[in-house]
């Protein structure tokens, strides 16, 4: 149960508890950390302020879920995970945890498709595109640690990595499509700092060539997610078609091999929004199992470890990117298991 929900204003805390049926709201999101009935701690918050709340948190020993990305910075989700030490802790990559993926890379695990030979990803985003609003315009500047790069294509790779085995060498091709955006409640022109597109190709741990290409700025009725894997001895696609990328909607499993169906989702896909419709399907399969974690002290939930690891594969892109360079043995880290 939502036990309490913490802004930093009264009445903003106030309307929160109401929609989402709290029984507790705080002005200072420390007076929620500090109270001893709460459980897990959940960080929702813009990303440079995620590291005071954080530490805040696993200083009081909490369970901490926090959004992804962790840290503005690598150095910033190192920390936190150094910090978790031996804390329950959850990190908001929830596209690995959707019933489909999950069914997907138990069909791959059985070797029901053979050796795992090739795969294609395309994926797109609303987000990056040529306009944007004011309050979202911290997502263009390279300080905010919350880009194109952390966070829409982390969240692919992370559900590749879910399927195929860790990424062991990457080359890569960024580009800045929109280097001016244009704020569309204001009328005012900004600059955006980051790469708004990807071209990808890898190599997994389970010896898969990967190519990948995620494209920004994709209107609601072009949106697609499109995950094609290649067996010695049959293929499955995933599929999917929410606007805001593969982490927020659900996703459908085709096979050229018969499965059984993906297990129902612990939450509906309902949300406050429309446009957000599905956002709740993944988040609940990763409270349910952070719970589950906490209930039986097993440690099955991607935590902060598997943030730094994320982290680790997003910079090796970045740096793939740049200098032209193939990247191996970068992700040191400890990443979660495929699902």
């Amino acid at each position: 149960m939502l036990a309490a929900v913490a802004t930093r204003k009264e009445e903003s805390a106030k309307a929160a508890a109401k929609a989402f049926g709290a029984e507790r709201w705080y002005a200072d999101p420390y007076e929620l950390i500090r109270d001893e009935r709460i459980d897990i701690v959940t960080v929702a918050v813009k990303v440079p302020a995620h590291r005071e709340l954080v530490l805040a948190a696993l200083e009081a020993k909490k369970a901490v879920y926090c959004e992804a990305p962790l840290g503005a910075t690598l150095a910033e989700t190192e920390e936190m995970a150094a910090a978790a030490g031996a804390l329950h802790t959850a990190i908001g990559l929830q596209g690995r945890m959707n019933p489909s993926v999950r069914r997907a890379a138990e069909l791959i695990a059985a070797g029901k498709i053979g050796r795992l030979m090739s795969a294609h990803v395309t994926a797109t985003t609303f987000g990056y595109g040529p306009q944007s609003s004011s309050v979202y315009d911290y997502f263009n500047k390279a300080a905010s640690g919350a880009s194109f790069m952390t966070i829409t294509a982390a969240h692919v790779l992370d559900v590749v990595e879910a399927l195929l085995g860790n990424i062991i060498e990457v080359d890569a091709r960024t580009e800045l499509l929109w280097p001016e955006v244009q704020l569309l409640d204001t009328g005012k022109t900004s600059v955006r700092e980051i790469p708004d597109h990807l071209d990808l190709i890898a190599k997994t741990a389970r010896g898969a060539s990967v190519s990948v290409q995620v494209l920004a700025g994709v209107p609601a009725g072009e949106a697609q997610f499109v995950l094609a894997i290649r067996g010695s001895e049959g293929w499955l696609k995933l599929t999917g078609n929410h606007v805001a990328g593969v982490q927020v909607g659900d996703l459908i499993l085709s096979a050229s091999v018969g499965f059984e169906a993906p297990e129902r989702a612990i939450a509906s896909g309902a949300t406050a929004a429309d446009f957000w419709k599905g956002a709740a399907i993944n988040v609940g399969e990763v409270y349910a199992c952070l719970a589950r974690d906490i209930s039986a002290g097993t440690f099955a939930t991607p935590g902060f470890s598997h943030a730094v690891h994320n982290s680790r594969l997003i910079a090796a892109v970045e740096r793939a990117a740049q200098t032209g360079e193939r990247q191996r043995e970068f992700a040191g880290s400890k990443a979660a298991p495929a699902v």
